[in-house]
């Protein structure tokens, strides 16, 4: 059965609620299954990744890149990097900020340079961003309003995680692990 490991730092907990509707979505897929793991709790069982077809990478970003825990992680890496164990798995991530920018993209990059070390194949997001018309800008409620493919972004206020993200982030975030688990059936196929 195709399978789908999220290993992930949320500093907050506004990451990790967009972590739960990440899951919504693989889990509405039939046939695949899902675990996720808190960077740290990843660190220590890393041979445990080895059995999953897909590794999903979360963090928040802070001052322009992934979270320090997500970091610990990232580093602790390189022996699965020197045996290539993760080589042609696939691969994706996600990242918050209290931003709408925060420069999110550079935390994408670096996610997606941590999978191209390991030789894994990256999977962005599908979600086309809805056309503006009215000249304001994308509203909370729109999907993919932060217009980002190569991975997902979302933004939280600093209010409590059960008020933020916003709804279309949520919903895109759901929407994400959809296609994560439909892409992971068709290349354990």
């Amino acid at each position: 059965m195709p399978s789908i490991a999220i290993v992930y730092h949320s500093g907050y907990g506004h990451t990790e609620k967009v972590v739960h509707c990440v899951v919504e979505g693989i889990q509405s897929v039939s046939g695949v299954t899902v675990k996720a793991f808190k960077a740290e709790e990843a660190t220590g069982q890393m041979d445990a990744l080895d059995a999953f077809d897909m590794i999903v990478f979360g963090a928040p970003t802070y001052m322009g890149s992934a979270s320090a825990g997500f970091k610990a992680f990232a580093d602790a890496t390189a022996k699965k990097w020197l045996s290539q164990t993760w080589k042609d798995k696939l691969a994706a991530g996600f990242t918050n900020s209290g931003g709408l920018s925060g420069d999110k993209l550079l935390t994408l990059q670096g996610f997606v340079a941590l999978a191209a070390q390991h030789g894994m194949i990256w999977v962005g997001l599908a979600e086309a961003t809805p056309p503006i018309s009215t000249g304001h800008g994308a509203t909370p409620d729109m999907i993919n309003r932060i217009g980002s493919y190569m991975g997902l972004m979302t933004q939280s206020d600093n209010a409590s995680p059960e008020n933020t993200p916003s709804p279309g982030d949520k919903e895109t975030a759901r929407r994400f692990g959809v296609r994560l688990a439909q892409i992971t059936q068709r290349w354990v196929r």
